[in-house]
């Protein structure tokens, strides 16, 4: 019997772009606004969109200051302060998260890596766990944020000075440092953290957006905003990377330098998402796996669907979190660790199953 040479499946062409995108939209308009409604409170989609224009209206001048009237004090209070923040910083981090594992299993080609793979989820934990002990929580997203650029730069300076910054260094490197990091806030919880102090600390590291507020919005929508269309306008340079280094060069791409600029987005973003929800496993390891089924590997299309599924895929699973044991809320880290265990599962058994291999 002759030897065959293994064959692959063509890839799928995928869903046209523009209904992937619409539908995703959609999708995520409607969770926005339905996991508003969700609670012990009696709100409706359309008391949402109201308390929504009503302020927007005040921040223009256009209605005078305080809550709807159509709604009152109470029901527009649970709306524009309590639900909608969390909600929307659900969806900035989602979006984000997203869009950084995307990036990040590109540019180390490796299928397993997520936003927090140099470290930075570690670092960012024991800057959050520092002041959480010392007691000054008003610091913690600036503590986390700091933590995480941090322990960017011990990642990419240990993979730098083991020679050109290659896939595998930078893998390394960012354990090293994630160990590290790990060890570090051990000792301080071990050595400092008493009373109530512990049960904040371990909510913090489970991932958690139970204290989210306008601020919280305003720094993950930024950090999304700002960075994001950085990492979309090298699209093209992200699927010279799938390809490898050699071929990347070939078309002229400055690979070192390169890599070395996109990784300092990727941990700037993910610092900045971090620093107010914790470290939130699954999203930007699923995600990414989940849409290329959808759209393929072109990261044009890759990195903007995979925003918009991020957010309603985290809007929903923090939904769960505050709602399914209620009076209870669970830390959402638990429940996207729940739901992405399986189903990233899944996904490696149908690549296989696909290709032959998991390469």
């Amino acid at each position: 019997m002759t030897d065959r040479a293994p064959t692959r499946r063509p890839a799928p062409r995928g869903l046209p772009t523009w209904a992937a995108m619409t539908g995703a939209g959609v999708l995520l308009l409607a969770s926005l606004t339905l996991a508003v409604t969700v609670g012990p409170a009696d709100i409706a989609p359309t008391d949402v969109w109201r308390s929504l224009g009503h302020h927007l209206a005040v921040a223009l001048g256009a209605a005078p200051p305080g809550p709807d009237p159509t709604l009152g004090l109470l029901r527009d209070g649970i709306v524009w302060e309590l639900r909608l923040p969390r909600v929307l910083t659900a969806a900035a981090v989602g979006a984000g998260l997203g869009v950084a594992g995307a990036v990040m299993q590109s540019l180390t080609r490796n299928p397993l890596a997520d936003p927090y793979l140099l470290g930075l989820s570690s670092g960012a934990s024991l800057g959050a766990v520092a002041v959480l002990v010392l007691g000054v929580t008003v610091l913690l997203p600036v503590a986390a944020f700091a933590g995480a650029v941090l322990a960017l730069v011990a990642a990419l300076s240990l993979a730098g000075s083991l020679g050109t910054l290659t896939p595998a260094r930078t893998v390394l490197a960012g354990l090293a440092v994630a160990q590290l990091c790990a060890a570090a806030t051990s000792f301080v919880i071990f050595w400092s953290a008493t009373g109530d102090s512990y049960r904040e600390i371990l909510s913090w590291l489970m991932g958690s957006l139970g204290g989210a507020t306008w601020g919280s919005v305003s720094i993950a929508g930024t950090a999304v905003l700002l960075l994001g269309p950085v990492l979309l306008a090298n699209a093209r340079t992200l699927d010279a990377f799938a390809f490898g280094d050699t071929a990347a060069a070939a078309l002229g791409i400055g690979v070192a330098r390169t890599r070395w600029s996109l990784l300092t987005v990727v941990a700037l973003l993910t610092g900045g998402l971090v620093a107010v929800s914790g470290s939130i496993g699954f999203v930007g390891l699923i995600l990414p796996h989940a849409v290329r089924l959808v759209v393929g590997a072109g990261h044009r299309r890759l990195l903007p669907l995979t925003a918009l599924l991020g957010a309603s895929f985290l809007v929903w699973a923090d939904t769960v979190a505050r709602t399914v044991f209620a009076p209870r809320e669970l830390p959402v880290g638990i429940v996207t660790a729940f739901l992405g265990a399986p189903v990233f599962a899944f996904l490696l058994w149908q690549r296989r199953s696909s290709s032959g291999d998991l390469a």
